[in-house]
């Protein structure tokens, strides 16, 4: 699967979602960009976005995107607090379709 880390989203996170293909929005080269331009454009070549913002799903009608949307709530968003998350977002990704929203929260 081809995901995308929003730029709130630290880099390092990329290799605990081994064994996707992962980049970052800076890599991507949608660095700067609106949400709704963000998801427009990642929508073309991403299968997931995934993010910490938690007002992206308020902000933007998700289900009008081809792609899949996955939202952490690890309480914080340090590489420590997302790492301690990453099996719950591997196991969503295996279930997440086109133009859905699964929010990931620390137990």
């Amino acid at each position: 699967m081809r995901l995308l880390l929003d730029e709130c989203v630290p880099h390092d996170f990329k290799k605990a979602l081994a064994p996707h293909d992962v980049a970052t929005v800076e890599e991507a080269g949608y660095k700067g960009m609106t949400n709704g331009a963000l998801m427009q454009a990642a929508s073309e070549n991403f299968d997931a976005l995934i993010t910490v913002d938690r007002n992206l799903p308020r902000q933007q009608n998700i289900s009008s995107f081809p792609i899949a949307l996955i939202v952490i709530n690890a309480g914080g968003i340090t590489y420590d607090h997302l790492k301690a998350v990453a099996p719950q977002v591997l196991l969503a990704l295996n279930h997440v379709k086109a133009g859905e929203v699964i929010n990931v929260t620390k137990p």
